[in-house]
């Protein structure tokens, strides 16, 4: 019990002290936007995000449930994964480059080099893909020549 208690009072003590850094570090006017931009990353994430994913999700099952395609929807739904994870990274710097008070701190011509990351992604799961792919039909092939077994 005493554990628990002093655990919570670091914690409480932790959270007002990060409180303290924030209302010291940031002016009133930024203060004010900032739940308004939080309530902008929520409506983000619900709705548009949430959605994205759970009908990409879906697409992806639906396709996966044809003949023999359940053997290869891991390269797809990784290669998905890392598509959307380093959008979802790259996002703020597409959206900020060359903008604000010093525009040389974002001197890249980072929309290039997303597209080059994606498109390295793609062609990665694409690879796989067919690796997997040619694996299975390779070993299905096998099967029906009636070398099973060893034989």
């Amino acid at each position: 019990m005493k554990l628990r208690a002093s655990l919570a009072a670091a914690g409480i003590g932790v959270g007002l002290w990060g409180l303290w850094l924030l209302l010291d570090a940031v002016q009133v006017q930024a203060l004010i936007r900032l739940p308004l931009w939080l309530a902008g990353a929520v409506l983000a994430d619900d709705f548009f995000l949430v959605p994205l994913t759970i009908g990409t999700g879906w697409l992806v099952t639906r396709w996966s449930a044809g003949p023999d395609h359940h053997r290869t929807i891991s390269a797809v739904r990784t290669t998905l994964l890392y598509v959307g994870l380093t959008t979802l990274i790259a996002l703020p710097l597409l959206l900020r480059q060359g903008k604000g008070v010093n525009p040389t701190v974002l001197p890249r011509n980072y929309f290039r080099d997303w597209l080059l990351l994606e498109a390295t992604i793609i062609v990665a799961g694409a690879v796989w893909f067919v690796v997997q792919r040619s694996r299975f039909t390779f070993k299905r092939s096998r099967a029906s020549s009636g070398d099973i077994g060893g034989r």
